[in-house]
């Protein structure tokens, strides 16, 4: 069973990945001030912790490792929900672990280079070496991530330290030449903050779950927003608005003002440590959804068994690796590897979070006899919020990805025909 202190940690990981690393500029070359800037990430905290609530009303009350898959086969039948995790095995979570491997790789190769396909290698490595760290059990999954998620947030405290206390505001001779878009930065902001729902997964292993699943999801969104609040105001303070909007990696630009190339390897070693942490949550939590599909869909049955006396869930782990590895060698070929996974996952999670947000409100009708022992506040009006704020994202998505996006989508419906032989089987 997992702890309130480990369902944190869980959640921290996954959330605070690579993005903190690269979104700030962005974000503010479409924010025309500092205190704007501020506010937009401050902003962000509070539409997440919207969405939270309307989880944790969710998972409290339908506790259940297949987590939004089991929500979706509630609120709309099997069809929705097999859709859904056929998505996630073949476009959303793989993508995500695949995605976060290349940043692993891009900043590992930064470190000790390993020939010209030396991100490939270190991204493929290393989603071999945290799925069997996932197989060995429960236990090494998530002690692995409790020290993961401590040297992350103690190392983006150090980058905080470096620009309150070290770096002096450069000056800049030349603007940012954006003209500014909040949409275009909320986006960004929210990616930054996306994977707090992966604590649905763990629903039905974390103790106490009724008061631990409110607390854990208040507890690591606070965190998050006050450690983004302070890196990025540290990256004001050592950069300035204009610094931070040109640079092409904040992070390392900072550092490097304070610290020359030492300060520039330290922080490759962090994103490092930090593409590690989101990677280990994503394979831990990623396999109870294989797992689920596995047990409910005869044609994925082999991946409903498996299930070892460690508490692990081996063939879902397995089959979540190959499908993994397969994007990575699908990133190597295009020679984009990071882009190619954010155009390939964005709209489909999007659109099943939407899916998502709307089990919520039929599941209040279907079903008002059921006990639920949290409800998201404001009903209904805050999911309602959510609801909008998913189709906004959903829009700007697929705006964004074009080409990308499309492909993931072809994926997805590629699911159809699988359905289909599914129900012939069990007919």
């Amino acid at each position: 069973m997992l702890s309130l202190r480990d369902a944190i940690a869980l959640i921290v990981g996954i959330v605070i990945g690579a993005g903190i690393f690269e979104t700030p500029s962005l974000v503010a070359g479409n924010i025309p001030s500092p205190v704007m800037v501020m506010l937009v990430w401050l902003l962000g905290g509070v539409m997440s912790l919207v969405g939270a609530l309307c989880y944790a009303d969710l998972a409290i009350t339908y506790p259940h490792s297949g987590g939004n898959y089991y929500y979706l086969m509630r609120a709309f039948g099997k069809n929705w929900a097999f859709l859904f995790a056929w998505a996630r095995l073949a476009v959303v979570q793989t993508g995500s672990i695949a995605l976060l491997a290349f940043v692993f790789g891009d900043y590992a190769s930064q470190l000790w280079r390993l020939g010209d396909y030396s991100p490939s290698i270190y991204a493929a490595g290393v989603i071999i070496v945290f799925t069997a760290v996932n197989i060995l059990g429960i236990q090494q999954g998530k002690s692995a991530q409790n020290w993961l998620s401590v040297a992350q947030v103690i190392g983006l405290l150090l980058v905080v330290l470096t620009g309150l206390i070290v770096t002096a505001p450069p000056a800049m001779s030349t603007p940012p030449s954006s003209q500014g878009n909040f949409g275009l930065a909320m986006v960004f902001v929210l990616l930054s903050y996306g994977g707090w729902n992966e604590a649905a997964y763990i629903s039905a292993e974390l103790r106490n779950v009724k008061q631990n699943m409110v607390r854990s999801l208040l507890w690591s969104l606070s965190i998050i927003t006050v450690i983004y609040l302070l890196i990025n105001l540290a990256y004001i303070l050592g950069l300035g608005l204009e610094g931070m909007a040109l640079s092409k990696a904040v992070a390392a630009d900072l550092m490097y003002r304070a610290f020359g190339k030492p300060g520039a390897v330290f922080i490759s070693f962090l994103i490092a440590i930090a593409s590690l942490s989101a990677i280990n949550a994503t394979i831990f939590t990623g396999a109870r959804t294989n797992y689920a599909l596995g047990q409910d869909f005869a044609i994925f049955s082999f991946m409903g068994g498996g299930k070892s006396p460690s508490n692990t869930l081996t063939n879902a782990l397995l089959v979540q690796a190959v499908s993994t590895l397969f994007l990575v060698v699908l990133g190597t070929v295009t020679r984009r590897g990071f882009e190619t996974m954010v155009d390939y996952t964005a709209p489909i999670f999007w659109f099943f979070f939407l899916l998502s947000s709307l089990s919520l409100l039929v599941l209040r009708v279907r079903e008002p006899e059921r006990e639920r022992p949290f409800q998201v506040p404001f009903y209904p009006l805050t999911p309602l919020l959510f609801c909008f704020l998913c189709g906004y994202l959903l829009y700007s998505s697929l705006a964004y990805t074009g080409i990308g996006g499309m492909m993931g989508v072809a994926v997805v419906l590629a699911g159809v025909p699988l359905l289909f032989i599914n129900c012939h089987r069990q007919a």
